[in-house]
């Protein structure tokens, strides 16, 4: 079966978990990737996971001294269509590098970048958590903040160098221009902020507290014990909360807490009432006994070699490799691409060391993928023209990265506009988050009920290249648009449909929500192995889902520009999210940092308890805060310890590193400046670009009729 990226040639020569990120993608997508290997040096060591992100790969050790394996390298990176480095942790392999790329693609995932004053700095996952704010807002609230366990930043650049780098192969195949791309840890992790920036842009002394397992503006919303578990509910709407007082025979709840501020305010009476009900029964039974009343719930999946729960084994999302070096079976995901046409390969073997060394001898003389060489080259999606049916955050997000790499990205909303519009803060009556989510685009009303609406809809489908929807499964079919008429429409588009547990699903009518899916992926469990679960501060299953949606839209654009034949994609969220677990799989100890709480705030040290006390000269047992501020604890420990103060988001925002990478910026409208957030993927000669804020509602309504030929009176009776 063929593969988006089949004929492409990757070498992958960085250590960092983000390099083994990108490979795997850039892999599963089909084209080969050589994990240049170093089974005891820093090269291709990935944190001690060699075996999951070596998975699927090519592997190949050079040993630099010899003058044989150093020509084999250099061919090697000659006949490379891209190759991936981390040249803050790997001096001597980006040294390799430079001079040997020739008119390459060149991605280098570093922690701050090539810019700014931390630029070169070689600082851990954990370490950017703290500087970015992520850390400060993952935890309880009344307790410290919590470093994410899992490599999320690492793996959220990694994905988004992914997508970078098949956006600049596009831009190689059709100009026959290489470059540079640049992607930082930090970056990525603050644009990640995007709905507390939205407070903290506008409000300086906005408060952002940690919330453990609460939402902000939605209540009830939080784990609840069963009699043999936990039990997650998220009343997300008001249909849902009115259901959710019937089951737990509580109609006095509907009365005094009927709209969300009331419960908001209340949350604590209405947990407390809740989990009376929940904990008479087992899990799975209040769980069977809420969803039948479609209230979004669900379990914690357990992390017990691999995360155990029934869809992800449907969807086959777990697998068991050979590891040659550990003569042991080690789990490693499958692929979370499912793509009708060229789907995600999921990895076939754990390679030997140095074990492809004669297959890659032959690879270096394969002719590379010719280019088109058609114009000077503009933004990589300059002409594609991308339809988005998208609502709340992840068909939003990751239209909006399209818009910035150059598509055309016309924004489809309901009768009034997207709910979205609605959400705090606001400026002027604007939701700021909104702005910050949706720009670049272009905005149609349509009520795809009607008939007008819908022959303007199928109309649109004729003329696009990308149709990405993040709709209930089959709730596009319902009104008329099953994937076998879209294609019918138009045989060259790609459909991609982004859902909590995909279409094809043991839980297709299911309602999901961000938190629903990190718990129901394993991410609960292994946020901070040490406590119970909890969730991210950051809505991580949401970005994740977009991102990944950016890479296989980009590469799904590869694959049809080669043969002329769209596709299907099912995106899982929780597919994605359970790929993003791995490093906590086969029963690998997760390696904790210590947060210690200091005179103005908190710091994380990655060492021995007794060896950062004794540094700090604090006995072991010291209790409260520490009798220094976060800088002078930081000076004490540097650089015995590696660690970091954690920073709040406002902190962060306004860090001179983050003003200097201008990773937010303001646009001015009516006299207020509005916050936008800059792209953290950075192409050198066709760079992401933020031109413009959100159309207002139906903005371009009558231009896109004209340019349809459809009258503006037809688009204005499919909106009565």
């Amino acid at each position: 079966m063929p593969h988006a990226l089949d004929g492409y040639l990757i070498t992958e020569i960085g250590g960092r978990v983000a390099a083994g990120v990108c490979g795997s993608l850039l892999a599963q997508l089909g084209a080969t990737v050589v994990y240049i290997d170093g089974q005891a040096s820093e090269v291709g060591k990935k944190d001690g996971h060699r075996d999951q992100f070596a998975a699927g790969k090519l592997s190949f050790a050079p040993d630099l001294k010899r003058e044989d394996d150093r020509n084999l390298l250099r061919q090697l990176l000659s006949a490379s269509h891209a190759i991936i480095t981390s040249s803050d942790v790997d001096a001597r392999a980006i040294t390799e590098v430079v001079g040997n790329r020739a008119n390459r693609v060149l991605c280098d995932i570093t922690a701050f970048g090539r810019v700014g004053p931390l630029a070169g700095q070689p600082y851990s996952e954990t370490l950017v958590q703290a500087l970015s704010g992520i850390a400060d807002t993952t935890g309880m609230p009344n307790g410290l903040p919590v470093p994410i366990a899992v490599p999320v930043v690492d793996y959220l650049a990694g994905s988004y160098a992914a997508a970078a780098t098949i956006a600049a192969l596009r831009v190689e195949r059709l100009h026959g221009v290489g470059q540079d791309i640049e992607v930082a840890l930090f970056d990525c992790a603050f644009v990640t902020l995007h709905s507390f920036l939205s407070s903290v842009l506008t409000n300086r002394s906005a408060n952002i507290s940690r919330l453990g397992n609460n939402h902000p503006s939605v209540a009830p919303w939080n784990l609840y014990k069963s009699s043999d578990g936990w039990i997650l509910i998220c009343a997300g709407n008001q249909g849902q909360w009115e259901r959710l007082c019937d089951i737990i025979n509580r109609p006095d709840f509907k009365t005094e807490y009927p709209n969300q501020g009331a419960r908001v305010a209340n949350r604590k009476t209405i947990d407390t009432g809740i989990e009376a009900w929940t904990a008479q029964f087992s899990t799975n039974e209040g769980v069977r006994r809420i969803s039948e009343a479609m209230v979004a719930c669900g379990p914690i999946a357990p992390i017990d070699g691999h995360p155990r729960e029934a869809n992800l084994d449907y969807r086959k999302m777990i697998q068991t490799l050979f590891d040659p070096i550990r003569k042991a079976t080690t789990f490693v995901p499958g692929s979370s691409l499912r793509m009708s046409r060229t789907p995600g390969r999921s990895p076939d073997r754990i390679p030997d060391f140095d074990a492809d060394r004669g297959r890659i001898e032959s690879l270096v003389s394969r002719p590379r993928i010719a280019s088109e060489i058609r114009s000077k080259p503009d933004r990589p999606l300059t002409g594609v023209r991308v339809i988005e049916i998208g609502q709340y955050t992840t068909a939003p997000l990751c239209a909006r990265h399209l818009a910035h790499l150059g598509a055309e990205v016309i924004k489809i909303e309901q009768l009034g506009g997207d709910e979205s519009r609605t959400w705090m803060p606001q400026i002027a009556g604007k939701s700021v988050s909104f702005q910050i989510n949706n720009s670049d685009k272009r905005s149609l009303t349509l009520d795809l009920k009607s008939k007008d609406g819908q022959d303007i809809l199928g109309r649109l489908i004729e003329s696009a290249d990308i149709l990405l929807e993040n709709m209930k499964p089959g709730g596009l079919a319902k009104l008329g648009f099953p994937f076998a008429k879209i294609v019918k429409l138009n045989p060259r588009i790609i459909y991609s449909s982004i859902t909590g547990f995909g279409s094809d699903s043991l839980y297709s009518n299911r309602p999901a929500f961000d938190m629903i899916i990190q718990a129901m992926s394993g991410f609960m469990t292994a946020v901070d192995p040490a406590s119970g679960p909890l969730k991210s501060g950051i809505s991580t299953a949401d970005v994740m889902g977009a991102v990944i949606s950016i890479t296989t839209l980009t590469a799904a654009l590869e694959y049809r520009d080669r043969t002329g034949e769209g596709q299907y994609i099912d995106l899982s969220m929780q597919d994605v999210s359970t790929w993003l677990t791995q490093t906590a799989w086969n029963n690998k100890p997760a390696r904790l940092p210590l947060v210690l709480e200091c005179s103005d705030g908190c710091i994380v040290a990655e060492g021995d308890r007794s060896a950062v006390h004794s540094a700090l000269g604090v006995a072991d047992d010291t209790p409260g805060k520490l009798p220094m501020t976060r800088a002078e604890a930081c000076k004490k420990l540097t650089p015995a310890v590696a660690c970091a103060p954690i920073l709040s988001v406002a902190e962060s925002a306004y860090l001179e590193h983050t003003l200097t990478r201008e990773l937010w910026f303001t646009i001015e409208q009516d006299g207020v400046a509005w916050p936008m957030l800059n792209s953290p993927m950075r192409l050198q000669k066709t760079p992401p670009r933020v031109t413009r804020m959100a159309p207002h509602v139906n903005q371009d309504g009558p231009g896109i009729a004209k340019a349809l030929e459809t009258s503006p009176r037809a688009v204005e009776a499919s909106r009565a």
